[in-house]
């Protein structure tokens, strides 16, 4: 498998580009923006990229959407739950973060469903709680968390949609109960470090306790 983390943009986001080298299919996680750099990180490893992935529906992890899909005609994903909040949120908000409006979801996906590339297989694992329809994706080893869950910290609970018992929720009892040696992959470099696992989340995250 190959997997690159990358911060792009103007928030610190952590879009990822996720291929399965054998058969040159891919996806990009919350293209936030330096889409140039992406598609030629993709492109130098023989990758082409099939789905743009949102882990949620805010502007920040969206930026680069319009362009991403302009430029490789990938579809774009989201979980159902906020399938709307991608439809309808304003250019002018897109605007302000210098960026082209998102076009509308391609795929909605529930809880349980699969996204393929390859012969790799990323589950769908509804973490509402920073928005109604944040999610993660778990794939063996990895886990990538959006705003759900940071290095030793949470996503925000302040937006419409948000709920601090939902998102604990959401962390205890879906994220938690992955192997503790699974690789956290979060959706800002908000932490003292890129990627955590989720072992050390249990034992240090203070906002868990």
């Amino acid at each position: 498998m190959f997997l690159h983390q990358m911060q792009v943009g103007r928030m610190a986001v952590f879009a990822y580009i996720v291929g399965d080298q054998a058969s040159g299919e891919g996806l990009v996680i919350d293209p936030a923006g330096e889409v140039n750099r992406l598609v030629k990180t993709a492109t130098d490893n023989e990758i082409t990229v099939k789905y743009i992935v949102n882990t949620h529906g805010h502007v920040d992890h969206m930026t680069g959407n319009a362009e991403m899909k302009a430029k490789t005609g990938a579809q774009i994903v989201v979980h159902k739950d906020d399938a709307e909040l991608v439809m309808f949120m304003p250019a002018p908000i897109f605007r302000m973060h210098g960026a082209e409006k998102s076009p509308h979801p391609d795929v909605v996906v529930n809880d349980g469903d699969e996204i393929k590339v390859g012969e790799i297989s990323l589950l769908v694992i509804h973490t509402p709680g920073h928005t109604l329809g944040g999610m993660s994706l778990y794939t063996e080893g990895y886990v990538f968390t959006g705003d759900t869950l940071f290095v030793e910290s949470v996503g925000s609970t302040a937006f419409p949609g948000g709920s601090w018992p939902t998102l604990r929720h959401s962390i205890m009892e879906r994220l938690f109960t992955l192997p503790d040696d699974t690789v956290v992959l979060p959706g800002h470099n908000y932490g003292r470090m890129p990627s955590s696992t989720i072992g050390h989340e249990k034992m240090y995250n203070p906002f868990l306790k």
